[in-house]
């Protein structure tokens, strides 16, 4: 009998390197501090402390996906390489310019975050094209060679070459990346025709910029990430994950680090998705919290809602509009910087305030007594009764009660005129509201009600707050999988290899050109195919064929599927009712009379995945007959009540127990509130529901 693959998924997180090794049907997971200097260091540590669960070698590795938040890290801590940019005479402030968006339009005192480059470092060149790809102002190469010698003389490390309507014609950027090279070999180049082709120069340019500011630290550290795996005995391919919910190869990763911004929470998106389809769920809510941020995204018909643009490093209070756009294809989440890492304060106004800094694994919240002085979200939860401190992380990592208490005192309490056990709740109640809020505004956006979904959680410290959530939101269920405490690195094991073509082509119904939309999709097709083909040589390829169309004089677009066959042969018509129906869903009404326009088409390859067989309903029930007890902290009742602790291993399949409960595991707690009753399925997820519904 051949020997099953063992493949390692490991995802980096602001607190956490989550490492899981799956070997067959069998997986062994760990949770090791980030070592934010050499966060491999971590990765191989973490590898080890599998192996060693799982009885085996390195060697035995055949494949290692990767996620990882630091090229998110470095955009945010403006930690990246020396930097030029390159455009057109003229728009050389467009990243400083920004567009019209306020996203406090009231404040008067508005401070907009600082462009990536300050303006010395932008450069332009005397070009121009219109919006067909017409040249109205060649490019000429001396002038290039000329600029060439002057970032020579500057040492730049990287160069972002950015021009007006290159995702129409790339002629000029091709040309200034044929000098570039000759000329300064060792530079690094980021070209917007390949970085992200798409109109609106000012996301172009922002993504372009980004991929160059952060190209040279990526490439340093997966260079020394591969040897290091090698030198550890696991030489074995590395591919990473990208925003969009695929594995794409280390070599494309090293080109294009960008698409890795916000690959860690598209591995729990992805996991979320495959647990929906395991228990037959067309409306899921993902939540993802971990030690410095909590994600939340919506999934329907097993597949997560994805989008063109996100913002990263957003710089006043999480708004949408603070941050730099990033043109890529990804999943759709909202992101509040709420973890367990999350620090806590009291504002001028005498409310609790909580995030979005972090304590981080370095120092880590008060009671880890690694020196953290303020309270974290997992210092209230220590105090609420939530966590075992002898039991934390498998008991590797003691917790300190008393420093919790103090920080929670010295921060809040004595401010507050209130005890640690009051601080505590008023700490924990904050964040709940925040995420659930966050959760509602999702959910507002995107026209979909809460109380027909059923929450799926995960994240080393999601299960603790999850069913809270669910009391806020009036979401009746939720899922917590078997290792949910590492869900984003086994959802990178889970993944497809898969690629996104976009295309920037303006078309209006009225002018459609069936030849030219037959001759765009086989290109992107084209270039999809090869991309995941570089990736899996041998695997079967699927393809899903988007466009984003809008009425004409609307400023943004809503994304519309086409089947293959409506891709194949493109019809005006066809388009025009899939976008009214759309639409109409959306906004409530379709527009009578009004020119609709396509804007973006698109071409998603990815390798086949196996079928997921559902799993049976639950039958009867039986309940545990459990004797040991802890205190925990109900928010709904104010008050601490005596709750069942269980070990996940004590709630064997086909088993519940009434809540108030704490089920614990290595890598997290469940907590079960007094108006929810949790059963196993034979999968072994929890499924945590309210009493009147539990079977």
């Amino acid at each position: 009998m051949p020997t099953p693959a063992a493949r390692l998924g490991v995802d980096i997180g602001g607190t956490f390197t989550d490492v899981v090794l799956e070997i067959g049907e069998d997986r062994h997971s760990t949770k090791v501090l980030t070592t934010y200097a050499a966060p491999e260091n971590a990765i191989v540590d973490g590898m080890h402390k599998v192996c060693a669960k799982a009885d085996v070698n390195p060697a035995v590795i055949t494949q290692i996906i990767h996620g990882t938040t630091l090229a998110t890290n470095a955009l945010i801590e403006r930690r990246g390489a020396k930097t030029a940019l390159i455009t057109t005479k003229g728009f050389r402030d467009v990243i400083e310019m920004r567009t019209e968006s306020r996203f406090e339009q009231y404040d008067l005192n508005l401070t907009l975050p600082e462009p990536l480059l300050p303006r010395n470092r932008r450069y332009v060149v005397s070009e121009r094209m219109d919006a067909t790809g017409n040249p109205l102002v060649p490019l000429d190469r001396a002038e290039i060679e000329q600029l060439a010698d002057e970032l020579a003389e500057a040492e730049y490390e990287s160069i972002a070459v950015g021009l007006l309507h290159s995702y129409v014609s790339d002629a000029h950027e091709r040309l200034i990346a044929e000098v570039l090279a000759e000329k300064l070999p060792d530079v690094m180049v980021s070209l917007s025709c390949e970085v992200s082709p798409q109109m609106r120069e000012y996301e172009r340019f922002n993504t372009t910029i980004a991929n160059a500011y952060i190209k040279p630290l990526m490439k340093s550290y997966l260079g020394r990430l591969k040897s290091r795996m090698a030198d550890e005995g696991a030489a074995c391919p590395v591919f990473l994950m990208h925003s969009g919910g695929g594995i794409m190869s280390l070599e494309s990763a090293a080109d294009f680090p960008v698409r890795l911004i916000e690959s860690g929470p598209a591995g729990g998106a992805i996991f979320a998705a495959d647990i929906a389809a395991k228990h037959g769920l067309s409306k899921v809510l993902s939540f993802d919290m971990g030690g410095t941020t909590a994600k939340i995204c919506l999934i329907k018909d097993q597949t997560p809602k994805t989008a063109r643009v996100f913002e990263v490093a957003r710089t006043y209070r999480f708004k949408k509009g603070s941050g730099m756009p990033i043109s890529i294809p990804v999943i759709d989440m909202v992101e509040i910087g709420a973890g367990g890492g999350s620090l806590a304060h009291v504002d001028g106004m005498n409310q609790i305030r909580v995030g979005p800094e972090s304590a981080g694994s370095e120092p880590g919240p008060a009671c880890y007594g690694r020196g953290g002085e303020n309270p974290a979200v997992t210092d209230a939860d220590l105090i609420l009764g939530k966590l075992d401190p002898n039991n934390f992380a498998g008991g590797s990592i003691p917790l300190h009660p008393d420093n919790s208490a103090k920080a929670l005192d010295t921060v809040i309490g004595n401010t507050l005129d209130m005890g640690a056990m009051e601080a505590a709740f008023g700490l924990a109640e904050v964040v709940d509201e925040n995420m659930a809020n966050a959760a509602r505004v999702h959910a507002v956006e995107n026209g979909e009600d809460l109380s027909e979904y059923t929450m799926i959680a995960f994240g080393g410290a999601a299960p603790l707050h999850a069913a809270r959530l669910c009391e806020k939101l009036g979401v009746a269920r939720c899922l917590v999988p078997q290792g949910a405490g590492v869900g984003s690195a086994i959802g990178f094991l889970r993944a497809p290899f898969s690629f996104e073509a976009n295309r920037s082509v303006f078309m209006r119904l009225n002018a459609f050109d069936p030849a030219q939309v037959k001759t765009l999709f086989a290109e992107m097709s084209e270039e999809a195919t090869g991309f995941v083909r570089s990736c899996d040589a041998d695997a079967e390829i699927l393809r899903d064929h988007k466009i984003y169309m809008r009425y004409a004089g609307q400023g943004w677009e809503i994304p519309i599927s086409l089947t293959a066959e409506q891709a194949a042969a493109p019809d005006a018509a066809t388009f025009l009712r899939l976008f009214e129906a759309d639409y109409e869903a959306l906004f409530g009404r379709a527009v009578e009379g009004m020119e609709v326009e396509i804007t973006v088409w698109s071409v998603n390859a990815y390798t086949a995945q196996t079928a997921t067989t559902p799993l049976n309903e639950l039958g009867a029930l039986t309940k545990v007959d459990a004797t040991t007890t802890r205190p925990l902290f109900d928010p709904a009742r104010a008050a601490t009540v005596e709750a069942v602790a269980l070990a996940r291993s004590d709630l064997p399949a086909g088993h519940m127990a009434h809540g108030p409960a704490l089920i614990t595991e290595d890598e997290t707690t469940v907590v079960v509130p007094s108006s929810r009753d949790v059963c196993t399925h034979s999968d072994g997820t929890l499924d945590v529901r309210l009493k009147e519904t539990a079977q």
